[in-house]
């Protein structure tokens, strides 16, 4: 079977919006974080993490975290494996609140209407990827 074949069934397997989070998932897991660890300067590394914001050493420790969960995020999505829930739904939550968070606390952030409003995205994905649970296989 050659690789386009491979793909297009590999990806019939989830809809289209666990598709772009799969997409998402893999960019981060092989392209991004690799650079933010290993390339990227220790003085400018920043990582969020609930909407709170951590530089230096505590940037790396988080960027190794996000390496983490977006490299399981990659593998239970490609395979559908039941173990990625509830955690999924779990992480697009803390992704909901963080964005919130940062838009209501910090300074650079948006004002109170803009802060809630970016969450609800997240939310919803969150609750479709708890409703869909059920695609995913135990093995």
């Amino acid at each position: 079977m050659n690789t386009v074949v491979w793909l297009r069934k590999g990806l019939a397997r989830r809809p289209l919006w666990m598709n772009a989070i799969l997409l998402f998932c893999a960019y981060m897991t092989f392209i991004y974080l690799p650079w933010d660890i290993f390339i990227k300067p220790l003085e400018v590394d920043q990582e969020v993490w609930f909407g709170v914001l951590f530089t230096g050493w505590a940037a790396k420790a988080g960027a190794l975290l996000h390496w983490f969960v977006y490299g399981a995020g990659t593998l239970g999505l490609w395979r559908m494996r039941s173990w990625l829930q509830p955690w999924m739904s779990l992480y697009l939550l803390q992704i909901a609140f963080g964005m919130a968070y940062w838009g209501l606390t910090d300074p650079r952030g948006s004002n109170e209407p803009t802060a809630l409003l970016i969450a609800i995205p997240f939310i919803g994905l969150a609750y479709a990827a708890w409703r869909s649970r059920h695609r995913f296989s135990a093995l």
